[in-house]
C-alpha cells in the first residue's frame, strides 16, 4: 500500500501530555469501536487528546456556539491505540468484501482482495508500528466528529462517518449545492462547510477524503500547513498515569 504524501514529514515529538476530554463536549455513545469489540486494553480511554489539541477543540465548540447557539460538536472518536487501528482496518476490509458480495476466505490476489485493501486504505490509515508513519489517531492529534442539535441528535451531513465511498469527500455535494440551492445536497454541503469553518477557526486541518476527520500537530497538519515537521508521534503506551484532568480547559 502506498504511503500518503504527508507520511514523509519528519516528527519532532514534543512530549505533550494526553488530557481527558471534558464531558461538556458532547460525545456519541456507546463508543462505536468498543461496541464492535475492538481491543482496548484495560484502562485505555478513547476520550483523550493531546493538551493543545483539546484546547483547540474547546475553542471550536465555543466558536460554534457563538455562530449557532442551537448546535454543538458531537464527538465520534478521538485517541485510538494501534491495536484498535489494526482491528478496525481488518474489520472494514471484511465488511467491504461483504458489501461487494465477495467471500474473503475464497478470493485471491487476482480475485480482488488487493483492490479492497487499497480502497479501504484510502480512508483507514495503515496500522503501522513504524514511528515514522504513525496512524493519526494513535498520536492524540486527530478527532472524528460531526454536528448535533442541543438534544444530542446528530445532523445529517450526507454520509455516515467511516463510510467507504465518494460521498465521504468533504466537497462531494459542492457542485449540486451550487446548481440546486434548495436541495438536500445544498443543506449537506452547508453543514459540512460549517463544521470545516469552526474547526479551521481553531487551527485544525481536515482530511482530504473524510469530512469528519480533523487534526492538529500530526503529519497531515504539518503537510497541509507547509511546516517542516509534525509535533506529535505515536507513544508506545498511554496509561491512566499520564492521562490528566485539566478543568481550566473548559472555561
Amino acid at each position: 500500500m502506498n504511503l500518503r504524501p504527508w507520511n514523509n514529514i519528519k516528527i519532532n515529538e514534543c512530549n505533550e501530555p494526553f488530557i481527558s476530554i471534558p464531558k461538556s463536549i458532547y460525545r456519541l455513545t456507546p463508543h462505536p469501536y468498543m461496541s464492535l469489540g475492538a481491543p482496548y486494553l484495560a484502562g485505555a480511554d478513547p476520550w483523550i487528546l493531546r493538551k493543545s489539541v483539546l484546547k483547540r477543540l474547546v475553542r471550536a465548540q465555543q466558536h460554534l456556539s457563538e455562530i449557532n447557539p442551537q448546535l454543538q460538536l458531537a464527538l465520534f472518536d478521538a485517541w485510538r491505540p494501534i491495536s484498535v487501528q489494526k482491528y478496525m482496518f481488518n474489520y472494514t476490509i471484511v465488511e467491504t468484501c461483504k458489501s461487494k458480495g465477495l467471500d474473503i476466505n475464497a478470493i485471491t490476489v487476482n480475485g480482488g482482495i488487493n483492490d479492497v485493501i487499497e480502497e479501504v486504505g484510502h480512508f483507514w490509515a495503515k496500522p503501522s508500528s513504524d514511528p515514522l508513519t504513525p496512524p493519526p489517531h494513535s498520536t492524540g492529534a486527530a478527532i472524528d466528529l460531526t454536528l448535533a442539535d442541543l438534544t444530542g441528535t446528530p445532523l445529517d451531513l450526507g454520509g455516515e462517518i467511516d463510510f467507504i465511498g465518494p460521498e465521504s469527500d468533504p466537497e462531494f455535494y459542492k457542485k449540486d449545492s451550487i446548481r440546486m440551492p434548495l436541495s438536500t445536497h445544498h443543506t449537506f454541503h452547508k453543514r459540512r462547510s460549517l463544521l470545516l469553518s469552526v474547526m479551521e477557526h481553531a487551527g485544525f486541518v481536515q482530511h482530504p477524503k473524510e469530512w469528519w476527520h480533523f487534526s492538529y500537530g500530526d503529519q497531515l497538519w504539518s503537510w497541509l500547513n507547509k511546516k517542516d515537521n509534525a509535533i506529535y508521534g505515536a507513544p508506545l503506551e498511554v496509561s491512566k498515569d499520564i492521562t490528566l484532568s485539566e478543568p481550566s480547559l473548559v472555561t
